[in-house]
């Protein structure tokens, strides 16, 4: 377009955003990780390159890296410059916390407080140092991360020239340029966008000798240019297609050319590209003729601004919906994780999920129990769960065991298997896996044909407790928990029991192996949670007792538990009520132990330990055993230590499994009283019975008595 001599007022070619889905997904993970209730703006940076088409217009794009790590950030660590494809632009993003409140943000304030910065830029002659603060960008938003939905605006601040600017000429730049001219510029441009230094410099300057030869030069060399005597063009990365109108960046642009060099007539070159390389066919070159504002003389005029970007509606706010969009178990996995984040906002800043995530469990039994305690784990935020069991799936499981459904037990699908199909189906993300084993007993003796199976499931139950940070022991019977119970000694495993009565349960965490020393400990890899569950025990239980494994308590050794009994006796039969109870607190217990600075080695701890300051635990007191009663609603908190005698955890017991290993095993599960001799039960039982008490009647003295 050829403007006449007076000319026509300059129309500028508005901007326009394109926000990938990357961007808003990274914003869900700063808003949960690091902002959280935290609304102050945040340095963002937008990227745009220069029209490279002629019918589409380039747009400012906003990435997943245009978002800082951290929220102090200045800029995202992954902006470089020298990027062709990239050149940055600096933005200010203001997030809040409710819809409300975005609908309620001062627009017209914000983006006077945007356009204050690039005022300040400019009088400052911070823009001849870094010219990209011209196009500083300002988005607002509100994070629906429930449902995924997302509500922004985007404004591209422009200070308002009064009087507006005169266009005199705009034509295409090969219309303007001699052919030796074109050439030139178009080879000195190329260059300029070759080059890492400048690549992504959007403002710059193109200076042309008198014998058509062109160079390019930064902002901050203008005053070089001048008493060169060569004409200059203020050229500029234009983004927009259109030959009847300059592209938006060239608004500000004018403004510092006015204001800083106090220039009234510019000549401007819209910098465009075809494939890569300067079109001069493409790019324009135009002439513009400004009147300064006399109001600028005054230090503290701001000009006015305007910028908001409208959508096709002719509204500024925008709404986007990515929960169609979105793969189903990424998700989830944002949908699982969202109730543990919020609680580091406020009320759990120290939970640490990378640690519960990455803490592998293993849970002996896949009923009542096993299927509520995988239930709570998942929602925890643990991500591996393997379960073992021998049974199938009976018509009497599916009301009682949360994962098994009526099918299960029509098709007799093994627990263990169909339990961790329904984990995963539940959550596609978890690493859920189902072994069908039987866990060798005491009390139950193997017949010599079946001896290498049995010996095989002890190695098989070995590898697996110790290829697991924490073991849930979560079987039917007593004598079942010796073998796990002694492997986890040994190879001083977090250990958590759960059984269960008619109306009472029991809740406990076993205590550390007997053997804390460190060159008895068995190596660990470094960094592992098991690993550095065992260094808590070496250096913090070497002068403390020990607390007591499921059988400290026991003066027998377990034996048989179901042989010559009824049904009833047989069956865990107890209230409905009782497993979620008790699987609820299992899990609490186990959490609770990950994030005590001793880990395993913690001390027992009482319903009046955070009265007296001694715990600043942020998830409460660590229990050793917990007792319930259903029956009178009643729980009771106790603490037992190691027994020396005791037949799963002793050094005794421990010390004999590392000398001869299995065999040590199919004796102790062939001979019911073996366990009973080797830890000196026997003898103490006969001295029990033995003891004889010399009663005195004589009630007349008192002296002796005391009240209590």
């Amino acid at each position: 377009m050829s403007g006449d001599e007076k000319g026509s007022v300059l129309q500028f070619a508005t901007f326009q955003s394109s926000v990938d889905e990357g961007f808003w997904h990274g914003l869900c993970s700063l808003k949960l990780n690091k902002l959280k209730t935290d609304e102050a703006p945040i340095s963002i940076t937008g990227f745009y390159t220069p029209c490279s088409n002629p019918r589409v217009s380039s747009h400012l794009t906003l990435l997943s890296e245009s978002l800082p790590t951290e929220p102090d950030d200045e800029l995202p660590t992954s902006t470089r410059p020298g990027n062709r494809n990239k050149c940055s632009v600096p933005g200010t993003l203001y997030n809040t916390n409710t819809l409300e409140g975005y609908n309620t943000l001062d627009k017209r304030g914000l983006l006077n407080v945007e356009a204050k910065k690039i005022w300040e830029d400019i009088r400052s002659g911070k823009v001849e140092e870094d010219s990209s603060v011209l196009l500083r960008f300002l988005i607002i938003s509100f994070a629906d991360l429930k449902k995924f939905h997302f509500h922004y605006a985007i404004a591209f601040p422009a200070l308002v020239l009064d009087p507006p600017v005169t266009l005199v000429d705009l034509k295409p730049a090969s219309e303007c340029f001699t052919l030796e001219e074109a050439e030139s510029v178009s080879a000195c441009c190329n260059e300029w966008r070759m080059s890492s230094l400048t690549a992504d410099v959007p403002f710059f300057l193109v200076c042309i000798s008198s014998n058509a030869h062109a160079t390019i030069r930064s902002l901050k060399d203008f005053k070089t240019c001048q008493h060169e005597n060569h004409k200059i063009l203020f050229a500029f990365y234009d983004p927009y297609h259109g030959r009847n109108n300059p592209g938006w960046p060239l608004r500000n642009y004018l403004v510092f050319i006015s204001a800083r060099w106090n220039i009234n007539k510019v000549q401007f070159l819209c910098y465009r590209e075809n494939r890569g390389f300067a079109d001069m066919s493409l790019s324009l070159v135009g002439e513009a003729l400004i009147q300064p504002s006399q109001a600028w003389q005054d230090e503290e005029h701001v000009p006015k601004a305007i910028g908001w970007e409208f959508n096709s509606d002719k509204k500024v706010s925008r709404r986007i919906d990515l929960s169609t969009s979105m793969d189903p178990t990424r998700m989830a996995i944002s949908a699982a994780d969202l109730n543990l984040k919020l609680m580091r906002w406020r009320a759990l800043p120290s939970l640490n999920l990378n640690m519960l995530s990455s803490t592998k469990c293993l849970l002996l039994g896949a009923g009542t129990l096993g299927c509520q305690v995988a239930r709570m784990l998942m929602a925890w935020g643990v991500r591996t769960i393997t379960l073992v069991d021998s049974g199938k799936v009976a018509m009497s499981n599916p009301l009682r065991q949360s994962l098994y459904t009526f099918s299960d037990s029509l098709e007799g699908g093994k627990k263990a298997v169909v339990a961790a199909k329904r984990l995963r189906d539940i959550f596609p993300a978890v690493e859920a896996e189902g072994i069908v084993m039987a866990i060798p007993m005491p009390g139950h003796p193997v017949p010599s044909k079946d001896e290498k199976d049995v010996l095989d499931d002890c190695k098989r139950l070995h590898d697996l407790i110790d290829s697991h940070d924490a073991v849930f022991l979560l079987t039917d019977t007593r004598e079942s928990r010796w073998l796990p119970t002694l492997l986890c000694a040994n190879a001083n495993k977090l250990t958590i029991t759960a059984a269960l009565g008619f109306d009472s349960f029991l809740v406990m965490r076993h205590g550390s192996g007997p053997f804390i020393a460190a060159n008895e400990s068995k190596a660990k890899p470094v960094g592992s949670l098991s690993a550095g569950v065992e260094k808590l025990s070496l250096s913090q239980s070497v002068s403390k007792p020990r607390l007591g494994c499921y059988f400290c308590n026991d003066v027998v050794a377990p034996v048989d538990s179901t042989a010559n009994r009824t049904l009833d006796q047989q069956c865990t039969v107890t209230r409905p009520g009782l497993a979620p109870i008790a699987s609820a607190l299992a899990v609490e217990l186990f959490v609770g132990i990950l994030h005590h600075p001793l880990g395993l080695s913690a001390e027992a701890e009482f319903g009046n330990s955070l009265d007296s300051g001694s715990s600043e635990q942020p998830l409460g007191i660590l229990p050793h055993q917990i007792r319930g009663v259903l029956s009178q609603f009643s729980q009771m908190i106790l603490v037992g230590h190691s027994s020396n005698s005791c037949t799963a955890c002793c050094s005794t017991v421990v010390s004999e499994y590392r000398n001869r290993g299995l065999d040590f095993v199919l004796q102790a599960i062939n001979h019911p009283t073996y366990l009973e001799d080797l830890t000196g039960l026997t003898e103490l039982m006969k001295s029990a019975n033995s003891f004889e008490l010399d009663w005195d009647n004589d009630t007349d003295d008192d002296d002796d008595c005391v009240e209590i």
